[in-house]
C-alpha cells in the first residue's frame, strides 16, 4: 500500500488493528503522496493506492491504455485545515482572502492584522492530493514563495516555530495537535466575508457537508489483487474500523455507494 500522507498513519493504525484479527495477514504501507500511489498502482509495485483525490483524466486513460482495473473504495472523509502560529490575531478567514495569500498577492499580514510580518506559505509538493485538491478549490497556482513540505507532520512543525506561518494539513493531523500542543491555531473558513464560518474540526458542519474544504479519502486496488484485500478492506468498514478512523481525527459519512 502506498500513497497519501493524509492517509499513511491512518492506514499504517488499521493494519496494525486488523493483524490482531488476523495474524497471518501482512501488508508494507508508505507515503510519499497521492501521485506517488496511484503511479506504483500503475507500474505493478502496490496492490493499494492511498489517495486524497480523484483520478485524473490522463490517470484513467493511464490505467485504460495498460488494460488494468481498478476498483475504487471511500473509507474516510477528511477536512483540511488550515493552521497558523498560535499568537497571530487571526481567527476566521474567508476564501478569496486565503486564494490571495496562496497565490502571493497578499505577502504581509498586516493587509490583515496588527502583525507587521512577511507570510511563510507551508504546503505540499506537486504530488501531493492535498496539493492539488486546495488548488483546484482556491482555483488558483501556488506562489512561488510557497515551501514545498514532504508531509502534513512537516507542515504543523514549520508553522509551530514560525510566527508567520499558514499552511494545510488533513484532519487527522491537528485533531491530536490541538489537543496537546496550543502552539497552531486552526481557521475557521467562511465562502464569503459575509457567510458562516465553519472548523475542521466541527463534526457538526462536516456531518452536514458545510465545512469548504472537506473531501472523501480515497483507496484504488487493483481488481487482480481484489480478493487478496477484500478482508482488510472490509475490516476498515466493520465497526472497529469506523472508531479508529474517528479515533484519527477523520470521519465517517455514510454514501449510497460506499465502493464504486
Amino acid at each position: 500500500m502506498k500513497g497519501s500522507d493524509t492517509e499513511v498513519n491512518l492506514a499504517v493504525n488499521l493494519a496494525e488493528k486488523y493483524t490482531e484479527v488476523d495474524a497471518d495477514f501482512s501488508i508494507a504501507i508508505s507515503g510519499g503522496g497521492s501521485g506517488i500511489g496511484i503511479t506504483s498502482l500503475l507500474n505493478g509495485q502496490a496492490d493499494i493506492a492511498n489517495s486524497s483525490r480523484p483520478l485524473s483524466d490522463k490517470e484513467i486513460q493511464q490505467f485504460e491504455d495498460k488494460n488494468i482495473k481498478v476498483r475504487t473504495v471511500i473509507f474516510a472523509e477528511d477536512a483540511t485545515a488550515f493552521v497558523v502560529h498560535k499568537d497571530l490575531p487571526l481567527e476566521v478567514i474567508d476564501l478569496e482572502t486565503l486564494a490571495k495569500i496562496m497565490k502571493g498577492e497578499i505577502t504581509n499580514w498586516n493587509q490583515l492584522t496588527s502583525i507587521d510580518l512577511p507570510i511563510n506559505i507551508y504546503g505540499r509538493q506537486s504530488s501531493s492530493g492535498t496539493h492539488s485538491f486546495i488548488k483546484k478549490k482556491l482555483k488558483i497556482e501556488f506562489s512561488n514563495a510557497a515551501k514545498e513540505m514532504t508531509g502534513n507532520a512537516q507542515i504543523l512543525e514549520g508553522i509551530k516555530t514560525d510566527k508567520s506561518g499558514i499552511g494545510y494539513v488533513g484532519a487527522g493531523y491537528i485533531s491530536h495537535e490541538t489537543a496537546t500542543n496550543p502552539t497552531v491555531k486552526i481557521l475557521s473558513i467562511k465562502e464569503t466575508a459575509s457567510s458562516i464560518a465553519y472548523s475542521p474540526i466541527d463534526s457538526h458542519a462536516i456531518n452536514n457537508s458545510l465545512y469548504f474544504f472537506q473531501r472523501p479519502l480515497y483507496q484504488f486496488i487493483l481488481e487482480d489483487s481484489w480478493e487478496k484485500v477484500k478482508p482488510f478492506i472490509d475490516f476498515e468498514s466493520s465497526e472497529t474500523g469506523k472508531q479508529l478512523i474517528k479515533d484519527h481525527g477523520y470521519y465517517i459519512i455514510e454514501r449510497p455507494q460506499n465502493e464504486i
